[in-house]
């Protein structure tokens, strides 16, 4: 099969890319090698009628007014903006921590641990706040996560804390927030809606049957493209484990519960998806599913999750990236074809700017800044 652009991958990288170049009148097919579309962009229905995001939970947001308009082409979005707390020392703590809780752990004129510039994670996260906060909420919960001691991730993670102030709980504060009404398998249907999408098709092992006469966009792991000749990139991703409680309406007080004590097992957090539905049909439904995730490192592509933010990853990428440069027909794309986390926005954004720039079209305001 050829085609003007083959985009590889239908999660929100490709798909993005798919229905702007269809949209200027391009020739297009999308290549996708597991059973549904959409990437980790998915969802399904509990047999209680819950409705699970099927690779953990997806909490769009952006500052973008033009993103906001270009999501809300393919479905309206029910206002959603989470709200997280972690288990401390047997106690539900807000997170974002709050100024008032900092004041109160570690005074408020506290000192920062660390000065200078950090050289990982742990030097930037004693920057911004005070040790004993550093140590109850993220320490434990980060090295869980990359399964590493913090002093060996990059300083740049730090980038994503937020201390609170204003007594404003969101998770995040960007001015658009919120999950697609009829959920996210139905919203990225709809963004591919007639758009030739071929599922259960590995790329990678029958690239020649399918040619681009112009452009492939790849948006897998760079380093199999490359069948892993220099290495391999690390990864992580999550186990889930769905558990249904009958007969109850919520058994937590929000959608997202962080585990941050080593002590308490290796689960990271734990999810009621409830929360993140309508209030009228979240009560509607008797019982309520948590689903808990412990992370993991991956050894098939098919379960990458999170590029993994080292130095020496970042190495090993860069050397790719000079691989990939030298192609003249490839695009590298997406979370795993830049390996650089991405959230929804971010994609969105990125994925609109590599389209727009082929087509020639306008690319102002679509950076995804809060």
């Amino acid at each position: 099969m050829t085609s003007d652009y083959l985009v590889v991958g239908s999660g929100l990288t490709g798909a993005v890319i798919a229905r702007i170049l269809t949209d200027a009148g391009r020739d297009v097919v999308v290549l996708e090698r597991r059973p549904h579309i959409g990437g980790n962009v998915h969802d399904h229905d509990h047999p209680s009628g819950i409705r699970i995001h099927t690779y953990g939970p997806h909490y769009f947001r952006t500052g973008s007014e033009t993103i906001w308009t270009f999501v809300s082409r393919f479905d309206s979005f029910y206002p959603y903006s989470a709200s997280l707390m972690s288990v401390v020392e047997g106690r539900l703590e807000r997170w974002p921590v709050q100024q008032s809780y900092i004041d109160r752990v570690a005074g408020p004129d506290w000192k920062p641990d660390f000065y200078g510039v950090p050289a990982n994670f742990e030097e930037a996260s004693l920057r911004l706040m005070p040790r004993v906060v550093y140590e109850k909420f993220v320490k434990g919960y980060t090295e869980k996560q990359w399964g590493v001691d913090a002093t060996k991730l990059d300083a740049v993670l730090a980038a994503r804390f937020d201390v609170r102030s204003d007594g404003d709980h969101r998770l995040k504060k960007h001015r658009y927030q919120g999950i697609p009404s009829k959920g996210y398998h139905a919203w990225m249907q709809n963004m591919l809606r007639g758009i030739p999408v071929i599922t259960d098709c590995d790329y990678l092992h029958r690239n020649p049957d399918f040619r681009a006469r112009r452009m492939t966009f790849f948006s897998g792991p760079v380093d199999e493209f490359f069948d892993f000749r220099l290495g391999r990139l690390q990864y992580r991703s999550m186990r889930r484990v769905h558990h249904f409680h009958p007969g109850v309406e919520f058994v937590q007080p929000c959608a997202q519960v962080n585990n941050p004590d080593p002590a308490n097992g290796a689960t990271v957090r734990t999810i009621e998806w409830k929360h993140m539905m309508p209030e009228a049909c979240a009560r509607s439904i008797a019982g309520s599913v948590l689903t808990t995730e412990e992370p993991f490192t991956p050894v098939s592509p098919e379960q990458y999750e999170y590029p993994f933010p080292s130095a020496e990853n970042r190495n090993l990428h860069e050397r790719y990236a000079a691989l990939a440069a030298n192609l003249d027909n490839v695009t590298f794309c997406g979370r795993l074809g830049k390996y650089r986390y991405y959230d929804m926005d971010q994609a969105i954004g990125s994925a609109m700017r590599l389209a727009t720039g082929i087509c020639g079209m306008p690319q102002g305001g679509m950076e995804p800044g809060a």
